[in-house]
């Protein structure tokens, strides 16, 4: 009986085997793993040592070229916040968020530059420094033509330095330029390139800006306003638009150039609007495509105002015959020795003149080919 029981217990033992093994094996697994950290540091040391830094040594000269470039200009940058006006289903209106730009000081006055477009639909403007510091702003005017526009902001204390100035007559293609703005709402980013192309033309409300320049640092939605900047940290032009299917930055940007700007914004600040200068002549780009296919160049002359610089020089309009044809007169073929095909080349070659200074315009029709010389008067 007990050689019986014996055998029993080692059948049970031997089935119990495997899974006594099984058992040892996990349990000595989830032990390892638990004591694992433990056997690390015994073996390799404390974990989490943060590792020693390496020393970095000066900034390029580049790099402290460019960060003491954008201190120098942050402060005289500033955020552009506008609402609009939106209907409310319980009457009356609401302002709601419109859009984002950037703008810099103009001048001590607390005039600040920035686009037309970006006030577009605007009811209500704010602009905010770099301190953070907001205001409400005056809308002193705008330009639409060349796409610029000035606010007035009234601050109790210190208002920061403005941009200084420099030209873009002298600017070569290959200069480096920074870009200072809010891309989509981002504050104060500074983005570099280079100038790509000099003398680009865009079409404005009514004239052709030409002069623009071309640049490859990154211009998004939410630069428009911002100051284009030259090594020297001068504003070289107004950051106004760029060629992008997507909206977004392609590479192409360009920038009102800062002669142009510094000629449009002091009227905006004086007298509230830009005062183009005129000849007193009326013309139009469809005629002068016609007379281009018939082998006529330069831009038709097709009324004068009345008591204008064209009518005391001796222009003639064209007239319409009884026949229903266009009996030529006078064609503007230059602008101080500067070719004119069309009627856009001739508003654009005015337009980097002010009303008081003299011209000599190239003539052909009624009396032959001949220059006169004409004293430009202020449009409206």
């Amino acid at each position: 009986m007990e050689e019986h029981q014996n055998d029993r217990t080692a059948l049970v033992a031997r089935a119990l085997a495997p899974a006594l093994l099984a058992f040892a094996l996990a349990f000595g697994a989830v032990l390892a793993w638990r004591l694992a950290p433990a056997i690390e540091v015994w073996i390799d040391g404390p974990p989490g040592v943060p590792r020693i830094v390496e020393a970095r040594g000066d900034l390029a000269e580049e790099e402290a070229a460019n960060i003491a470039l954008f201190e120098a200009a942050q402060d005289g940058t500033v955020f552009i916040s506008t609402t609009g006006a939106a209907g409310s289903a319980w009457g009356g209106g609401v302002e709601v968020p419109r859009g984002t730009g950037t703008g810099f000081i103009w001048d001590d006055r607390g005039h600040v530059v920035t686009n037309a477009h970006v006030l577009d639909g605007a009811a209500r403007a704010n602009v905010r420094l770099a301190d953070g510091r907001t205001f409400d702003a005056r809308l002193v005017g705008r330009d639409r033509r060349h796409d610029l526009a000035v606010l007035r902001i009234a601050p109790a204390a210190g208002l920061p330095d403005p941009l200084p100035l420099g030209t873009s007559a002298d600017l070569r293609v290959g200069q480096r330029v920074f870009a200072i703005g809010n891309p989509f709402g981002l504050d104060f980013t500074l983005t570099t390139g280079i100038v790509s192309a000099l003398d680009r033309e865009l079409p404005g409300e009514g004239v052709l800006i030409r002069g623009l320049v071309q640049t490859d640092a990154a211009i998004n939605p939410g630069n428009s306003g911002g100051p284009l900047l030259d090594s020297a940290g001068r504003v070289i032009g107004v950051n106004t638009a760029i060629y992008s299917p997507s909206g977004a930055s392609a590479g192409i940007g360009f920038a009102v150039p800062a002669d142009t700007v510094n000629r449009v914004v002091p009227q905006i600040v004086e007298t509230g609007r830009y005062i183009p200068p005129v000849i007193g002549v009326e013309v139009d780009p469809r005629v002068d495509a016609m007379a281009a296919r018939r082998g006529l160049t330069g831009t038709l002359v097709l009324g004068l105002a009345p008591g204008g610089p064209a009518e005391a020089a001796g222009l003639v309009p064209a007239e319409t015959t009884p026949d229903g044809g266009l009996r030529i007169g006078t064609r503007i073929l230059a602008v101080d020795g500067e070719e004119v095909a069309h009627a856009p080349d001739l508003l654009a070659a005015l337009d980097d003149r002010r009303p008081g200074e003299e011209v000599v315009l190239l003539l052909d029709g009624p009396g032959g080919r001949r220059e006169v010389a004409v004293t430009l008067a202020a449009g409206t």
